[in-house]
């Protein structure tokens, strides 16, 4: 799936991502400022959290409460060996067939599961954004 949309229409590619998921793990690659947290938070939204949603850049993960469990969000900007994401649990996160939202997956390339979809964001301008959704 690849879409371009402004922030006024998130709300609708958030709810086409959740419908073509084939999977809970996520993957949100894009640069800083690209709209990966912004989308995330009405993902979570989505699921039914009433959570206050925000980047875990400094704890490097996140719980949320959704409607059917728990939803995880994952930050590794600012992971400099993937032996932090195994200090905080990752594999157990990932293993728990609970919603895995996770922003800079290149950083624990290594430990990322087969079973994955991939959320590539990218700026086209200040207010619009283009998607390309992989399974």
């Amino acid at each position: 799936m690849r879409l371009d949309y402004s922030l006024s229409e998130i709300s609708n590619v958030a709810a086409k991502i959740i419908a073509v998921s084939s999977c809970k793990v996520l993957l949100f690659y894009g640069e800083m400022g690209a709209g990966k947290t912004t989308l995330i938070k009405e993902i979570v939204k989505q699921l039914g959290s009433q959570d206050k949603v925000s980047s875990p850049t400094f704890s490097l993960v996140n719980e949320y409460q959704g409607e059917n469990g728990s939803i995880y969000h994952f930050d590794f900007h600012r992971i400099e060996e993937e032996e932090e994401a195994y200090d905080i649990g990752f594999e157990e996160y990932i293993d728990s067939n609970s919603w895995c939202f996770i922003e800079w997956p290149q950083h624990v390339e290594n430990l990322l599961p087969l079973t994955k979809n991939e959320v590539h964001l990218s700026r086209i301008n200040s207010s619009k954004r283009n998607l390309v959704f992989k399974k």
